[in-house]
């Protein structure tokens, strides 16, 4: 099952995406309510909407992201990624005896979620970058779990969407010799969609460590930059989702990114392993497209550079300890 939401000619919509149509939650039910319930609730509405629902053509309307996010997670789980991206960001390619230890994720922006077809709107930047990625999306359990292992963890994942966290690198690479972040050079774009696509039909492409093995691809000006296997992550999407929950909460509408794919998944990996911005950083017009097989496709388009009030830089205190 595929769900989703989209602008129609009666406004915005939420439902099932089906055979080349969308369909209609019965009841007034949205994506937030189906992740809320669970997969098993979804199955039983599939069925009564397919057979009582009307289906409405997907050229008829235009896809908007799947979900408002509860929170954005995002992880570096790809070693390629990490060896290229060092090099690119710090000056230097390594991986960090720590990454292997345990995964390692930061929290992005609910707020600046696009969806498939959406322009990006880029703050001033000479290193805009991409990043090609597949998200779980948390479902089941409407209070939030915690402390979960990897085995319950897979039974809260409802299902997956295409994500690119869009990067400013120059912005990024300041903000990281703070030892803190990413922070601006990260938020203000995440695209999801064009839906999320349940559990049960990627099935078929977990391995035998229960890596997902699908196909990603990124083109940008219709030129394919980068291409992987999602099994080269260097952990399970569940045993991501159980870190996540340690002494913690994941709760329904949950996005947890799987950080970029190695092998061009994002500009800054090329540019770190070519010693050169080859190729070129993203600039306005730029076309990004990102097919992920079994999950669809996206493309955004690169729009104008928004400036923003200039900041005032630190003003040190002379360290009195009292007024």
């Amino acid at each position: 099952m595929k769900i989703g939401r989209w602008q129609g000619p009666a406004g915005v919509a939420e439902g099932f995406i089906h055979n080349g149509g969308v369909i209609e939650f019965l009841g007034r039910w949205s994506v937030s309510d189906a992740l809320a319930a669970g997969l098993p609730d979804l199955r039983s509405r599939f069925d009564l909407a397919t057979a009582e629902g009307s289906a409405v053509p997907l050229s008829e309307v235009r896809l908007l992201a799947p979900l408002r996010p509860a929170t954005v997670r995002d992880f570096v789980a790809f070693e390629e990624h990490v060896e290229g991206i060092t090099a690119g960001v710090q000056g230097r390619s390594e991986v960090p005896p720590e990454w292997y230890q345990a995964p390692t994720f930061y929290f992005s922006n609910p707020h600046t979620i696009l969806g498939d077809g959406d322009q990006l709107s880029p703050p001033v930047s000479d290193r805009l970058d991409f990043e090609l990625e597949v998200a779980a999306v948390i479902g089941g359990q409407e209070g939030g779990v915690s402390n979960l292992t990897p085995e319950a963890a897979a039974r809260h994942i409802f299902g997956y969407t295409i994500m690119n966290d869009w990067s400013a690198r120059d912005l990024q690479a300041r903000e990281m010799k703070v030892h803190l972040g990413p922070a601006k050079g990260k938020d203000f774009g995440t695209t999801l969609g064009p839906w999320i696509v349940t559990a049960d039909e990627v099935d078929g492409f977990l391995d035998s460590e229960g890596f997902l093995a699908v196909r990603a691809e990124v083109f940008v000006n219709g030129e394919l930059i980068g291409t992987d296997l999602l099994s080269n992550m260097g952990w399970t999407f569940p045993e991501l989702v159980a870190y996540a929950s340690r002494n913690s909460l994941v709760v329904p509408g949950d996005v947890l990114g799987s950080g970029t794919v190695g092998n061009g998944g994002c500009l800054g990996e090329l540019w770190g392993r070519n010693g050169s911005l080859t190729p070129a950083p993203l600039r306005e017009g730029d076309e990004v497209r990102i097919a992920v097989e079994g999950l669809g496709e996206i493309m955004n388009r690169v729009g104008p550079a928004v400036s923003a009030p200039p900041i005032a830089v630190a003003r040190p205190g002379d360290r009195r300890r009292v007024r």
